[in-house]
């Protein structure tokens, strides 16, 4: 039997019996729990808030999509933040556990499913930590609304060391490629991309009235993300980058042969769509980037990622290790919140820095050049 109260037309509390079947059948509470759920009585009786506690999953996942990314939320997400997040939850997570109770998912059953999204599936485990991520933010918005009272996902193990190491071109590879690119909408692009290392969504959302020419900056406040402006990935993101003189001169000589050069025009516009919107990054890539520079002597294998994204990897590790500008430097130019991603995942080691190294060691050690053993 399901005892519950209701309250009446008198406004008085009363109790109500329902039948869920015979002890034989669910001998433990949560077999009994499991039948009240399957036959929605908790939905029905309680309305849009099923008891705390004995919510399915999927109940979680909808409402923490409607809770996380609506009015209260802290920080507005981007289109693309919301795409990506949604697509975790509907395409993995609610598949899963989507008709389990959320307080009887076990941390060993998520970590063990983890385990074969990269095994079996094939996810790289920095989308495992992702989706990891993203459930546990279901169950701290479930926790926030009073509907679970406990996480299992802070038990659960993944990896998140990515094995992807970004191709680095150097500035005599990147000079190649520049002068390859006979459109100057094209070579502008790359020389700002590869001087600025920004990201691809921000360098397609400037507008002429971003470029801060008197104060020497560039200002990024918006990205462009599946076709419209968008807020910054993060907050550290949006800011300043410096804008140099040389690089000054050839932004200025472009707008004075773009077709498109008032101050709400966008610096690298869409000559197809007559400037409503900014070029394709993938097309200009794919049609132009990749073939340029694998012709500058860029090692390239079939299906290997290289973009824009790969200048900004590019300016700093050369800045890091050849240029021995201070990483916190390099943090403020590229507008990480963290420096450890800076350093961990922009900047990798660089063989002659490091045999360099090793020779000062040497030559303190007293090692003769030629040692006859």
């Amino acid at each position: 039997m399901l005892r519950y109260r209701v309250t009446n037309a008198e406004g008085k509390r009363v109790e109500h019996i329902a039948t869920i079947g015979l002890v034989r059948e669910f001998p433990k509470d949560g077999d009994a729990w499991r039948e009240v759920d399957r036959l929605g009585l908790g939905v029905r009786i309680n309305g849009d808030a099923p008891a705390p506690g004995r919510v399915l999953f999927n109940f979680l996942a909808e409402h923490y999509l409607r809770a996380d990314f609506g009015a209260d939320s802290v920080r507005p997400k981007s289109a693309t933040t919301i795409s990506h997040v949604e697509h975790f939850v509907r395409a993995y997570l609610v598949p899963r556990f989507g008709n389990e109770i959320a307080e009887d998912i076990k941390p060993l059953d998520i970590q063990r499913w983890c385990k074969s999204l990269h095994e079996t599936v094939g996810l790289a485990w920095t989308s495992v930590a992702k989706i990891r991520g993203v459930m546990s933010r279901v169950y701290k918005v479930g926790i926030l609304h009073e509907h679970v009272a406990k996480n299992p996902v802070p038990h659960v193990e993944t990896r998140s060391k990515t094995d992807y190491k970004a191709i680095v071109i150097t500035p005599s590879q990147t000079l190649l490629i520049l002068k390859s690119l006979p459109s100057p909408l094209h070579f502008t692009l790359v020389l700002t991309c590869a001087a600025t290392a920004l990201r691809a969504s921000e360098i397609l959302a400037l507008r002429w009235s971003d470029l801060l020419w008197d104060e020497g900056r560039i200002r990024i406040s918006k990205r462009w993300a599946q076709g419209q402006d968008g807020a910054t990935k993060t907050e550290a993101s949006e800011g300043y980058v410096p804008l140099h003189p040389v690089l000054a001169a050839h932004l200025r000589s472009w707008r004075e042969q773009s077709l498109y050069a008032k101050d709400g025009d966008f610096v690298f516009p869409s000559i197809k769509a007559r400037g409503r919107v900014p070029l394709s990054a993938s097309i200009f890539v794919a049609d132009h980037l990749r073939p340029a520079a694998k012709m500058a002597g860029v090692h390239i294998e079939d299906g290997q990622r290289f973009g824009l994204h790969n200048l900004r990897h590019s300016l700093s590790n050369w800045m890091v290790n050849k240029a021995k500008v201070e990483p916190k430097t390099v943090q403020g130019i590229l507008r990480h919140a963290k420096i450890q991603t800076t350093l961990d995942l922009y900047t990798q080691d660089d063989g002659d820095e490091t045999r360099a190294a090793q020779g000062e060691y040497l030559t303190a050690l007293g090692v003769p050049t030629r040692m006859v053993q």
